[in-house]
């Protein structure tokens, strides 16, 4: 074993130990909140938290952090509000739990234009309300809600919230003569159900309980929803204990499936206590990551489940816009160094994916093709991707490329003591390995430093490493991430490597408007062909998702484009 093997070895033993110690960071509050929603339970009717076995009648799961708001009209992306959000409120259509599908959720039928709900134009979607449902205050779910629920979203537009995502999209809403909720897009989008109806910022609320305790104000909070929950959804909010926990009972009155147990989410930062309390039984679930699975495996009554990827794959990124008189000075490159295909299918084929997988992330991942997750619409298990290292052939591009006798010097820059540092690392590593005169200097570096230059237009160094921004459709990963006309493709210049920009802008500008499915999926099938032989990325991998619960729990299903950590708790039971 070299001594870079060694290093980077070490390097991970230390990250495991600071992530074990550092994971989570709770926002704790000086007043408990409690719901006042009309027949909703009071928090008297909830067991109290963390003494204990988990209480048979309620399922408990430790989260690592504590929400800022549980208002959909004001949660923040990724944040833990949105997690208590899936559970007790619902969407017109939802995401099947065994996959990337939708199926109807306050809408009776998805929108298609087989069956009439989207217009021929693609701008005009129909959704019909489903009968029979109530909020958990009482009053009937009707598409008046539906309306007054977006356009709130619209009218408060909370910078902190994913408000865009209706804003952008959206030109107007509308309720039919037959009672159904009619939405007009400002564009046609082959997105929309997917990034946009799925999402919890388009969570239906009750309009009387909202007018009832403070209604709507441009540009404020509401006091009241950010601390309550009134949805249609199978748990009816109890409480929330600031510091402590958010509690739940079952929706006695629910249209679809009932809930099989109570809930009750408790507030745990520390995860070496989310550990402790899931080995004695306090805990039904946990938080997790791959970093701490040493502490909990083969202990009694605990399993690990291992088969979620999560949707934001680690990646290195190729600069075609490189700034010559701001890179290192120890950098050698020209400034079209990147422009060669040859030269940066030669870094990919070179990489060591095994030392990665294996290594940094303890096995708990994959791979994917440039650049669609697996379990996303449009994925294509036989397009085909890097995933494992193959010297030869990166050995025979650079020499193709007039690089392997002249070696070359470049500089990667990435955050420091985490995972896109050993990426790095793996990277210098494979490259060195390979040929002596290749030199690869990591620049492990503060967050806000990382930040001021990963936020640079240009970038200041040939390569970077990070994870990417998750997404509900690939057409989100294809515009940011492959198209040269998009964000990253124009930071770095991808129209002056592609060997045709022009196809690839057209596929992925074709896949945005294809309203027929099967269709769509070729369209990125062949993207993602297409891009493995001219890859603007090195994908080290995509980070596989690590949950651990007591191995009485029942029904267990879990899909990454759900909020994390990513279940909802209402398909589960215990034995």
């Amino acid at each position: 074993m070299g001594d870079g093997r060694w290093r980077l070895l070490a390097l991970l033993a230390g990250l495991v130990l600071l992530v074990a110690g550092c994971t989570g960071a709770g926002e704790t509050g000086d007043a408990d909140a409690t719901a006042d929603t009309g027949g909703a339970g009071t928090a008297s009717d909830a067991a109290a938290g963390g003494e204990g076995a988990a209480p048979a009648g309620t399922f408990v799961h430790a989260a690592d952090d504590e929400p800022l708001s549980i208002d959909p009209a004001q949660v923040e992306p990724g944040e833990g509000g949105e997690t208590m959000i899936l559970q007790a409120y619902e969407r017109l259509v939802e995401i099947d739990p065994n996959g990337p599908d939708l199926i109807p959720g306050l809408s009776t039928e998805v929108p298609t234009r087989d069956n009439g709900l989207i217009s021929d134009d693609g701008l005009t979607y129909t959704f019909p309300i489903r009968e029979g449902v109530t909020f958990h205050d009482g009053s009937e779910l009707t598409a008046d809600d539906v309306k007054y629920s977006w356009d709130r979203v619209i009218e408060m537009d909370l910078p902190e919230s994913a408000a865009d995502l209706l804003i952008d999209n959206v030109a107007e809403t509308a309720v039919t003569d037959d009672g159904a909720f009619e939405v007009t897009l400002t564009s046609p989008t082959a997105s929309f159900l997917r990034a946009v109806s799925t999402a919890m910022v388009a969570s239906v609320v009750s309009q009387d309980a909202v007018e009832a305790n403070g209604g709507i104000t441009a540009g404020e909070p509401n006091e009241f929803m950010a601390t309550n929950m009134v949805g249609t959804g199978p748990y009816t909010f109890v409480a929330w204990n600031r510091g402590e926990n958010i509690q739940f009972e079952i929706n006695s009155d629910y249209w679809g499936e009932p809930a099989n147990l109570d809930l009750r989410v408790e507030i745990v930062p520390d995860p070496d206590v989310r550990v402790l309390g899931l080995r004695a039984g306090d805990y039904d679930m946990i938080e997790t990551d791959p970093s701490f699975i040493g502490d909990i495996e083969g202990a009694e009554g605990v399993v690990i489940y291992s088969e979620g990827l999560l949707l934001e794959p680690i990646h290195i990124g190729f600069n075609l816009n490189i700034p010559k008189d701001q890179l290192p000075s120890e950098d050698t490159i020209p400034a079209d160094f990147f422009h060669d295909p040859l030269v940066r299918r030669a870094f990919n084929h070179a990489y060591d994916y095994d030392a990665f997988l294996q290594g940094a992330l303890g096995g708990f991942g994959d791979f994917n093709p440039h650049y669609v997750p697996q379990g996303m619409f449009g994925y294509d298990p036989e397009a085909p991707l890097y995933n494992q290292q193959d010297t030869a052939e990166a050995e025979k591009l650079f020499r193709e490329a007039g690089l392997w006798d002249e070696g070359f010097t470049v500089s990667v820059i990435t955050e420091e003591a985490n995972l896109f540092e050993i990426a790095a690392l793996v990277l210098k590593d494979s490259l060195e390995a390979l040929n002596p005169k290749f030199q690869v200097r990591v620049l492990a570096v503060a967050e806000a430093q990382f930040d001021e230059a990963h936020a640079s237009d240009p970038v200041p160094y040939a390569m970077w490493v990070k994870n990417a921004d998750p997404f509900a459709d690939p057409d989100a990963y294809m515009q940011a991430y492959e198209n040269p006309d998009g964000e990253w493709g124009q930071i770095h210049g991808f129209a002056k490597g592609y060997e045709n920009p022009e196809q690839i802008a057209s596929l992925i500008d074709e896949a945005a408007l294809e309203l027929d499915e099967t269709r769509r999926a070729e369209l990125y099938s062949e993207l993602e062909t297409l891009l493995y032989n001219d890859p603007m990325w090195l994908i080290a991998a995509q980070e596989g998702i690590a949950n651990a619960h007591r191995d009485n729990v029942e029904g267990f299903v879990l899909n990454p484009l759900w909020p994390r950590p990513n279940v909802k708790f209402a398909l589960f039971n215990k034995s």
